[in-house]
């Protein structure tokens, strides 16, 4: 199962910004784990004063962006689950502002950070390993628009290359 083989009519036109950043022929299982010795690759490699510096007064940090990106991972990896399983109701949208303040990114170091990218990756990837390629195809709703498991699946490798490529571009 490859990026490619994800129809537009399987997502909401706005996660077509983040599934379009994932290679045409990614494998999905195979994404995760090349996605995560990318990403561990990209933050270790930010020098730990810069952490905490953010492009504007009313944007994230980069540490934020990394709880930011590990959040919606565990959003879309629990949409993945929930739609491979056939669970038919709809799922309700996240604001992920909300979901800034009470994770107290700011107080966490990046280790702290990137252990928790880690461990959340782990069970990504133990999940999207027990699902077959038909529960990947199940179509639920989220965010009232038809998703499939592996348009949410896909839309979180695709979210952590936006977001990398984001900091390389506004905080570098």
């Amino acid at each position: 199962m490859r990026t490619k083989d994800v129809k537009e009519s399987e997502f909401e036109d706005y996660y077509g910004r983040y599934l379009r950043k994932v290679c045409v022929d990614t494998p999905l299982r195979e994404g995760f784990s090349v996605g995560r010795d990318s990403v561990l690759a990209f933050f270790k490699a930010i020098p730990e004063e810069q952490w905490n510096h953010k492009y504007d007064k009313d944007k994230w940090s980069i540490k934020e962006v990394l709880q930011h990106i590990i959040d919606t991972e565990r959003i879309f990896a629990y949409r993945t689950f929930r739609i491979g399983r056939r669970d038919l109701t709809p799922l309700a949208p996240f604001d992920q502002n909300g979901y800034m303040e009470p994770s107290d990114a700011a107080g966490k170091t990046p280790s702290e950070l990137l252990k928790e990218y880690i461990a959340v990756r782990e069970s990504t990837l133990a999940l999207i390993n027990s699902l077959s390629d038909d529960d990947l195809c199940a179509i639920g709703t989220s965010s009232d628009k038809p998703m499939s498991a592996r348009a949410a699946a896909f839309t979180i490798l695709g979210h952590e290359i936006w977001h990398v490529d984001l900091i390389n571009e506004l905080y570098l």
